[in-house]
């Protein structure tokens, strides 16, 4: 929505102004394409204006000390220069005027090789902040691919010139605000970046459904092993605190005899969560990286392949958290990490897939990864594709991912399966599931499944359907209630209901929310995405048996 400033005019929200300035190097069609540059320098501004509001702080403290003297932001600046801590993010940059100048101005009034000279900016305060080496380091802005410049100095002059319109100082834009529009700006650069997008974003409702349920409490540590951008252990800190907010709404009720507000009441006397993630990418995890801070939340995002290296240990042992989110690559084939073979499952050293190999896809690879990454109360929220629930299944042969998601349902490990609308994702228009783990369930839930088929709780959009407000509140109200629906209309065998594991294990171990639940007036629905996974798998396994027979002959000569 458009605000209105002190003159009585309607300016652009921070979501659109955001997006504009993203859009000043090249137009919205190639904006994506300058997300590595894009997002460092709006970030970088945010560093600045809070470094400048911390320095007018200091300088008003000392001015009170000694009202004889004028204010000085240049005292101020000397005496941040020697204790460093007492500011979040030391920015050895320096205006000509401090009194009159901007730390920003420095960067806005640069007028020849400002590629190199931003680069060399850039990198000194990384030098500074060792938290931020390798995050906003990492870009060459003078950077050139056969001899010519990747965004050349007129068009950098023309992106900084449009950040440098809107102040993003600790006054003038809450985190929250911040953060959201940060998030929004990474959700517009998916939008135009294709297949490769699933890499680093999550839709916003997708992870806010997934937090919702996974309702986490104040001091819990989460981890996400996939962790894109971070999106899904930033929604897990928002959701906390909007379940806090709305306990202080209670206050009547939690007030002492003197009137004073208890110790649930006071501004964040809570304990955050603790966030851990690791990524792969390195240009992800540094977005991740920034949208942590942009966001003023701390948390240890590591860089590196989870698989073959976790990086969250105590000791030799893998670290167990109280929760998991996570959005893997979708049916990522064996043959794209070739460090995975069935000894691979058999010999990790950790311990951490007691199901065994997963057959061709890495799927229950990443399930199994989670589960032994819960502490034995633990939860976890995972996507994946709608392949996974149901591969296998109703086959004639041995299917090894089948095989896994069976252990799953042996143990009683798995909570419940939500069946996501189609078109949510931007590497894709096929529907998604999300696979709940529970290591403690409910008793009176034990061998049983929720499932939850929300593939109508969506609207249209563009470029990409989304779940409205509305039914992501419906979502997680059913789920966590584990809520059946009574009376479905009339050709419609319900949103949601708990399955028996006899009735799974007597469908072959298919899991998927479709096969359970009916949503149209048609006698049977089975989507299409659905059934051409299955199709796959049935040649993959045909080609398998081809190949064993082969073997067979040549040993008897034929």
């Amino acid at each position: 929505m458009a605000k209105q400033n002190g003159n009585g005019e309607k300016v652009k929200s921070m979501e659109s102004w955001i997006w504009d300035a993203a859009c000043s190097i090249r137009g919205a069609a190639d904006a994506a394409k300058y997300k590595d540059y894009i997002l460092p320098l709006i970030f970088v501004k945010r560093l600045c204006d809070v470094f400048d509001d911390e320095i007018d702080r200091i300088a008003d403290e000392l001015h009170k000390r000694n009202t004889r003297a004028e204010r000085s932001r240049s005292k101020a600046l000397q005496l941040v220069e020697r204790d460093k801590s007492l500011v979040r993010f030391y920015l050895p940059i320096r205006p000509k005027d401090p009194e009159k100048e901007t730390t920003w101005d420095v960067i806005r009034t640069l007028s020849n090789k400002i590629g190199q000279q931003l680069t060399d900016i850039l990198r000194a305060i990384a030098k500074e902040n060792p938290s931020l080496q390798g995050i906003i380091d990492r870009i060459d802005f003078n950077a050139t691919t056969h001899g010519q410049r990747d965004i050349d100095d007129d068009r950098l002059s023309k992106l900084i010139e449009k950040i440098a319109e809107k102040r993003l100082g600790l006054k003038d834009v809450e985190p929250d605000i911040i953060g959201r529009s940060y998030e929004y700006l990474i959700r517009k650069f998916a939008e135009g970046s294709g297949q490769s997008a699933g890499e680093f974003y999550t839709p916003a409702e997708v992870g806010i459904i997934m937090a919702k349920i996974m309702d986490p409490e104040p001091g819990m540590e989460i981890y996400d092993p996939t962790c894109g951008s971070g999106g899904l252990l930033i929604k897990c800190e928002l959701v906390l605190e909007e379940k806090m907010r709305l306990r202080l709404r209670s206050a009547d009720s939690k007030k002492g005899d003197d009137g004073c507000l208890s110790e649930v009441e006071g501004s964040h006397r809570y304990a955050p969560l603790k966030l851990y993630g690791q990524e792969f990418t390195p240009s992800t995890w540094a977005m991740a990286k920034m949208n942590m801070v942009i966001h003023d939340m701390e948390g240890d995002i590591e860089i590196g392949d989870t698989l073959k290296n976790p990086k969250f240990r105590n000791g030799n042992k893998l670290k167990k958290f109280d929760r998991v989110v996570a959005n893997p690559m979708w049916n990522q084939g064996r043959d794209s990490l070739p460090y995975i073979t069935d000894d691979f499952f058999i010999n990790d050293e950790f311990g951490r897939f007691p199901a065994g190999s997963c057959g061709g896809k890495i799927d229950w690879g990443w399930m199994q990864h989670i589960y032994s990454s819960l502490n034995d109360s633990g939860k976890a929220a995972v996507i994946l594709d709608t392949g996974a629930a149901s591969r296998g299944s109703g086959n004639q042969g041995n299917n090894k991912e089948k095989e896994v998601r069976k252990w799953f349902v042996d143990n009683d490990l798995i909570e419940g399966v939500i069946y996501l609308p189609e078109n949510l994702f931007y590497n894709t228009t096929a529907p998604g599931i999300i696979i709940f783990l529970n290591k403690a369930k409910p008793a009176h839930i034990k061998n049983k499944i929720y499932l939850l088929h929300a593939g109508k709780e969506f609207e249209k959009g563009d470029p990409k359907n989304f779940i409205p407000p509305a039914s992501i509140e419906k979502i997680a109200d059913y789920y966590k209630a584990f809520k059946e629906e009574e009376n479905p209309p009339a050709g419609r065998a319900g949103f949601a209901r708990l399955v028996s594991k006899e009735e799974i294990v007597k469908n072959d171990y298919n899991i998927s929310p479709s096969r359970y639940i009916q949503i149209t007036d048609a006698e049977t629905y089975r989507p299409l995405g659905e059934l051409v996974e299955e199709l796959k798998a049935l040649e993959e396994e045909a080609a398998e048996i081809d190949k064993e027979l082969k073997t067979i002959f040549q040993k008897l000569g034929i």
